[in-house]
């Protein structure tokens, strides 16, 4: 009874399945035999890689580690020796010159587990991995000493897995055959520390002017604490990040208990004290440039030690040319009178003698008057010229690649060309009187704007005028009117296109070159006008690098495609406005004075504010070049200290041998620019009665032609012949387009209509202490008195009436009251009377006259002489 009641129990009931064991049923067994097979294969695939990186590791020579002695050749664009990369920069020394301190140093801040491992930590590369899969990238290495040793040792250079994993197969290979102390030897003499300097001894003399093994702890550690970025941490280059860095590695010394907390208290507290960096033998701003980008390109060790030939695009003889017309230049603005700063030669003087005393890394940095040059090709960018200051010996700073100094006027030539890209042309009317600085704020917030910018001590005010004659005289008031007009926004987005990448401040007074750029911005964006309105992506110095079989290394070159900033007429525009102003304008001493040969050039001055920037960036068809001269704390120079007179013979110096050695060609004139006579008095087209009644020098009334040829594209040309000379014409409505439906007839006959003319000027502005914003609305009218017209042409009002072209706009001269303006006249500043002063003028401010009454005789017609055909046809 009992076992049948069991079995009962045991027997399943009417309908259960029965099921198997879960690892029978296929759902598990099949995943789980899927997986086994990929991981199986992923296996052999790691395998045989794993196999093929130890192969290759094995195939390196490691006799090489202990190869530290092969200079690079650097070649000019034409083949010429122009200088070496010198490998005296380092020093080995064996491992017992070594000090504890920087042994232990550097094992706390690079690799705390050397002692423990075999070329790899693997804790360290896993952390590593992780972090690079959530990154999406490899951006962490998790490199030991030995790795970063073979590293830089065989230029295991990129960061993919691959290139990781070859590093620690070989990293293993050192471990087995070396010693650990020898691995510390081998690292510590081959590493850079910055500042040109390789190996622990080199950078032990070089920036603290002792051997290595006189170095004290707190020494020990700033040289473990850069080696992450020499360049950046280096003591030269920041001095407070590198004091940062040391006392890292302190800290990590005593958590490692390499120091106790007495020493680690006193070696914190002790100042940082380095000496100024010293030369190497032979180099130039330009071949320690070349350097940098060399290490950049191929390693730092590589680049010392390969033994290549580095092709570059600088040209020797212009350089050489360069930097002697610096150096001479500024020497002679040195024994200008005013000029009361530290020169030249008393600084070399010192320094000469601290040398001899072996005391030179305790000199002060120079305060003498300083300078730089860039030279680019126009249709590359590469460097032909690079003169970062007076002597590399004396003080490494480029200034021609890291100071940036406001530009003064030599930033105008692009507020022109935004105005020529918004439909103005080099013969729109703008005008040239005093300008409340409340506007643009330049040397102060009160007063009227200073005219530093004509290059002249007896600047005047000359009322209306050309832009052309603005741009080549180097007008201030006039450009802040037409880059008001033109944009403020429109302006720093076409400079930003040029290729300045420095923050341009968004204020008027950037209009005169008031914001900071670097000469080699201000170089390249100039490339623009003589190139057809585009420019090079940027500028380059290396063409390429080759072993010492041939092979080529590596090619540094910026993409052949070019970056287009403005329209090829606007480029010609500007263009044939900066010829001018070297032929005739602020530029012209250039062949007058300083020898520019003949041959097709352009190029503008540029005075910074208070005489602190002196610059002039000029081209040919060839080459842009641009020259600076300044101090490193920006102080005035000299009273007087314009562009032309400190930077315009360092770049006639340089053109000159570059016309000699590349021939310079006519820049073509885009076919989309005509020619169109225009009347300098109003900006619109030429009539036959366009003459002027003027004084000669012997006092007779003669007549004077006001018409010349202007370039302007179709869209710009005005289409409104002239109305200060001969009959005024007053338009109310447009003409309308042959293709609109005609105009019905005015309900007025406006001939019966007399205009009413103002008797006086009406004063709109209330307060202006200046007498600099005046305001004259009137109407010309047929039978309006002549003298009153002749007066008052020089008013220029906007009238915006509907179908005129831009030109019309900018030119008409009818001086109506537009109907957008809502009947309200327009502020115009007018010349105003200066007041007698018993001071001498400021050369930085204009001197107000009145208008032009006596020419040259050659330019004039007499009075006797029978009226132009029509004049008397009224």
């Amino acid at each position: 009874m009992r076992n049948s009641s069991i079995n009962k129990y045991l027997i399943p009931p009417p309908g259960y399945r029965f099921r198997p064991p879960w690892y029978t049923r296929p759902e598990f067994y099949v995943p789980v035999t899927v997986a086994a097979f990929v991981i199986g294969g992923l296996a052999i695939l790691v395998s045989m890689n794993l196999a093929d990186l130890k192969n290759q590791a094995a195939t390196f020579d490691l006799n090489k580690l202990e190869q530290m002695e092969s200079a690079s050749v650097i070649l000019d664009r034409n083949n010429k020796i122009f200088g070496q990369i010198y490998v005296e920069n380092r020093e080995t020394i064996p491992y017992e010159q070594l000090p504890r301190d920087l042994v232990n140093a550097v094992v706390s801040v690079e690799d705390a587990k050397f002692y423990r491992h075999n070329g790899y930590a693997l804790s360290g590369i896993l952390r590593a991995t992780f972090k690079n899969l959530v990154a999406g990238h490899v951006r962490q290495g998790a490199s030991t000493i030995t790795q970063q040793l073979a590293r830089n040792s065989f230029a295991l250079k990129g960061k993919t897995y691959r290139r990781k994993l070859l590093e620690i197969f070989v990293a293993r290979r050192i471990e087995e055959n070396f010693s650990k102390q020898k691995i510390l030897e081998l690292y510590l003499n081959r590493i850079y520390f910055g500042g040109g300097l390789y190996g622990a001894e080199a950078a032990s003399r070089g920036y603290f002017g002792k051997p290595a093994r006189e170095l004290s702890l707190s020494e020990c550690a700033t040289l473990a604490g850069l080696i992450k970025s020499p360049n950046r941490l280096s003591p030269w280059t920041d001095k407070a990040a590198s004091r940062d860095a040391r006392n890292y590695a302190l800290t990590r010394m005593r958590d490692l208990d390499y120091i106790d907390n007495s020493k680690y208290a006193a070696a914190q507290a002790q100042e940082l004290v380095v000496g100024n960096r010293q030369n190497a033998q032979g180099q130039n701003y330009a071949v320690d440039y070349i350097r940098q980008q060399v290490i950049n390109a191929v390693g730092w060790d590589r680049a010392m030690n390969e033994g290549f030939r580095i092709h570059t695009t600088i040209d020797g003889e212009l350089q050489k040319v360069a930097e002697e017309s610096l150096r001479r230049n500024l020497d002679k603005a040195e024994q200008h009178p005013g000029y009361d700063h530290q020169t030249y030669a008393e600084y070399a003087a010192s320094f000469r003698q601290a040398k001899s005393n072996g005391t030179a890394s305790a000199q002060p940095a120079p305060e003498y008057l300083q300078g730089a040059v860039i030279g680019l090709d126009n249709e590359t960018g590469g460097i032909l010229v690079l003169v970062g200051g007076r002597d590399f010996e004396h003080n490494q700073y480029n200034r021609a690649l890291q100071a940036k100094r406001p530009t003064g006027t030599a930033m105008l030539p692009f507020v022109y060309a935004t105005a020529f890209e918004q439909g103005m042309f080099p013969g729109t009317l703008v005008e040239d009187s005093p300008l409340d600085n409340r506007a643009v704020m330049i040397g102060g917030m009160t007063g009227i704007l200073g005219e530093w910018g004509p290059e002249s001590a007896d600047n005047r005010y000359e009322g209306a005028m050309t832009a052309r004659q603005a741009l080549a005289k180097s007008k201030n008031g006039a450009t802040v009117r037409i880059g008001t007009d033109a944009g403020l926004d429109e302006v720093l987005q076409l400079c930003r296109t040029a290729g300045i990448r420095s923050t341009l401040r968004p204020y008027p007074a950037t209009l005169l070159g008031s914001s900071e750029v670097t000469l080699a911005e201000l170089a390249l964006a100039y490339t623009i006008f003589p190139s057809g309105g585009s420019r090079p992506i940027a500028p380059h110095i290396l063409e390429r690098i080759e072993e010492k079989d041939g092979t080529v290394w590596h090619a540094q070159r910026e993409s052949s495609s070019r970056q287009n900033v403005i329209k090829p007429e606007t480029a010609y525009e500007v263009h044939s406005c900066l010829a001018d102003a070297l032929e005739t304008g602020t530029g012209k001493a250039a062949r007058s004075q300083f020898g520019l040969k003949k041959f097709p050039a352009a190029g503008k001055t540029g005075t910074a504010y208070d005489f602190t920037d002196a610059f002039f960036a000029g081209y040919n068809s060839n080459l842009t070049c641009a020259a600076w001269a300044g101090f490193d704390k920006p102080q005035k120079i000299y009273r007087g200290a314009f562009g032309r007179e400190l930077a315009l013979p360092v770049w006639v110096d340089v053109m000159n041998t570059a016309a000699a050695r590349y021939s310079p060609r006519e820049i073509k004139r885009p076919p989309g620019l005509k020619d169109v006579e225009i009347c300098s008095r109003s900006g619109m087209l030429a009539t036959d009665k366009c003459y002027d009644t003027v004084r000669s020098p012997t006092g007779d009334s003669v007549q004077k032609r006001t018409t010349y040829t202007e370039i302007a594209t179709p869209a710009q040309m005005p289409t409104e012949p002239c109305n200060i000379h001969g009959e005024p014409r007053l338009r109310v409505v447009a003409d309308a387009p042959a293709a609109e439906v005609p105009r019905a007839q005015l309900a007025a006959d406006l001939s019966e209509v007399k205009p009413v003319i103002l008797k006086s000027p009406t004063l709109l502005a209330e307060n202006d202490p200046y007498n600099s914003a005046k305001s004259v609305v009137r109407i010309d009218t047929a039978d309006a008195d002549e003298q009153v017209a002749e007066k008052e042409t020089a008013q220029k009002i906007d009238n915006r009436l509907p179908g005129a072209t831009p030109a019309d706009v900018r030119n008409q001269k009818t001086n109506k009251v537009s109907s957008d303006d809502d009947g309200k006249p327009i502020l115009k500043a007018i010349p105003v009377q200066p007041q007698p002063k018993e001071t001498p003028v400021e050369i930085r401010r204009a001197v107000p006259v009145g208008p032009m009454d006596e020419v040259e005789e050659g330019a004039l017609l007499k009075a006797t002489t029978p009226s132009p055909a029509g004049a008397d046809d009224e």
